[in-house]
């Protein structure tokens, strides 16, 4: 099982990037897949989390900037950002929950991880 995350890079505050990450070994139709973050010196947060591609969370800081979704055709979940701020900047990573529904579950409740796509927001 396998979770590859892409579609990072540096963007000018107020600019748009969209992550990507293809699963391939099983499907995650039925369980939680999360975008986490994790800036250099802080501890790796929750972004937003989704499930059965109707259900979501997002963390206070991004709420309104960014949307997270799948695509179960292709196995696939996105994470659209817009209006990135410097704070925003950090390694995002992608992982699966196959053991709760909780939308709101911290890094210890998820058991599959992509290793992470880096983001920078920066003039």
């Amino acid at each position: 099982v396998q979770l590859q995350a892409s579609g990072g890079g540096l963007v000018q505050p107020g600019g748009s990037l969209r992550l990507s990450c293809a699963a391939s070994g099983r499907t995650f139709n039925s369980d939680v897949m999360g975008w986490f973050r994790q800036a250099p010196g802080k501890e790796r947060e929750l972004v937003a989390a989704v499930r059965w591609s109707t259900s979501t969370y997002y963390t206070d800081s991004v709420k309104g900037r960014f949307t997270i979704s799948e695509d179960n055709a292709k196995n696939t979940m996105y994470l659209q950002m817009n209006s990135l701020k410097p704070e925003d900047t950090a390694v995002y990573y992608c992982a699966a929950n196959t053991r709760s529904w909780s939308l709101s579950a911290g890094p210890n409740g998820y058991d599959y991880w992509g290793q992470g796509t880096q983001v920078t927001v920066s003039s």
